[in-house]
């Protein structure tokens, strides 16, 4: 087990009614307040009102930055910033899901960013910035960013998708409810996007960090019960709880104490995929994850251990065989993602292999992913891509 520190600054108000606690939490902090949203489900929701109601009542200026992308752009940031220097913003309100609270953390340290280019801040190679205070209210269980200091930031005008550090929410406020109007296929996603951020911890050369992998385990089998229970029973209070409480654990840093990295090597490989075809985080996700772990095995069958421990303490399985018993908890891992209505190939989303080796190379630029569980080069990364097709 290997030595770690961690911190995370935020306060999670969890549970049905928190936001009634929103007053309380903003005001500190100022009373100009920039409200970021995405594309209008709020207001769909009622939750617009509700909000710019307490603001309203108690006496907060808001300034509305809204249409944040599900893969947000840094012209979102770029507007966001903006706005937050034309109209003296003191507090950032995020609400909605992981994407507009990424977008929301990058606006927040991009008002103090010195630069001219604000690509150049996604871009550059930096820990946790100076930034305007952030809160937010979650309304889908998916990335974590409600809980992590990090953000995903796309340019599109060149193909690139980045993640990078920026700020920790001041405060998260996450009510489960709020996620009972998600649709079937964001719900199936959001979990894949949960399942694939503990796969990137989990998957880890260190056989000996008792309290990551159990962790780790236990996020897994929570997904698995949990989500048919939700995609049946939308207004399940206890899936949606359940679902959202493993959404902020399995991004935090807490499944991979003690933990050697993984290199997050799905994630490198996915975020080429929503740069170039725009597709849906988790749904990426999903579909790659299943193809590298077959991948792995195959190059390195001393990784078995790992797929082993996977396949037992996950589904529950059992063998003499080790390599059949990696397999098999492999393949009911893309059953459960196939069952729950996730798209499997890459050519159902009508992705072909034109830009397979571009998106390989910056995958692995300098050779970032020859550091992962399993070592991959831009021919691996390529090989991965083309299982993925069918």
């Amino acid at each position: 087990m290997l030595n770690y520190s961690h911190t995370i600054p935020t306060k999670l108000y969890f549970g049905k009614g928190q936001i009634a606690k929103l007053a309380e939490i903003l005001r500190p902090f100022g009373r100009k307040v920039l409200l970021a949203y995405g594309g209008g489900s709020i207001k769909k929701t009622g939750l617009y009102d509700q909000v710019m109601d307490i603001l309203s009542d108690e006496g907060f200026t808001v300034v509305e930055c809204g249409g944040i992308e599900p893969n947000p752009r840094i012209e979102s940031v770029e507007r966001g910033v903006k706005l937050c220097k034309e109209h003296g913003i003191d507090v950032i309100l995020a609400v909605g899901g992981g994407s507009t609270i990424d977008c929301a953390k990058a606006i927040a340290a991009g008002v103090y960013y010195e630069g001219d280019d604000l690509w150049q801040m996604v871009a550059g190679r930096h820990g946790i910035l100076k930034a305007l205070p952030l809160v937010d209210i979650l309304t889908l269980s998916a990335t974590g960013s409600e809980y992590d200091g990090g953000g995903v930031i796309s340019n599109m005008k060149i193909n690139q998708k980045l993640g990078n550090s920026y700020t920790f929410p001041a405060a998260s406020i996450c009510d489960p409810t709020y996620t009972f109007t998600v649709s079937k296929y964001q719900t199936a996603a959001g979990t894949a996007d949960i399942i694939s951020h503990t796969c990137e911890e989990y998957f880890s050369r260190t056989p000996d960090s008792d309290l990551a992998d159990g962790i780790c385990e236990t996020i897994f089998r929570t997904a698995i019960k949990n989500l048919p229970i939700a995609l049946a029973e939308p207004d399940n209070y206890s899936a949606r709880a359940n679902l959202m409480s493993i959404s902020s654990i399995a991004c935090s840093g807490i499944p991979s104490y003690g933990k050697q990295s993984s290199g997050w090597p799905c994630h490198a490989m996915e975020h080429e995929l929503s740069a170039y075809y725009d597709i849906t985080h988790g749904v990426g996700l999903a579909i790659l994850t299943p193809r590298w772990m077959r991948h792995i095995l195959k190059k390195d069958p001393g990784c078995a251990w790992r797929f082993v421990r996977f396949a037992k303490n996950v589904w529950g399985l059992d063998g003499e065989d080790e390599t059949e018993l990696a397999l098999a908890g492999i393949d009911k891992l893309e059953a459960f993602f196939r069952e729950s209505g996730i798209p499997m190939t890459l050519s159902e989303l009508g992705i072909g292999t034109e830009h397979f080796e571009a998106m390989a190379a910056h995958a692995n630029l300098g050779g970032r992913l020859s550091r992962s569980f399993v070592p991959l080069t831009d021919a691996d990364i390529v090989e991965i891509f083309e299982a993925c097709l069918d």
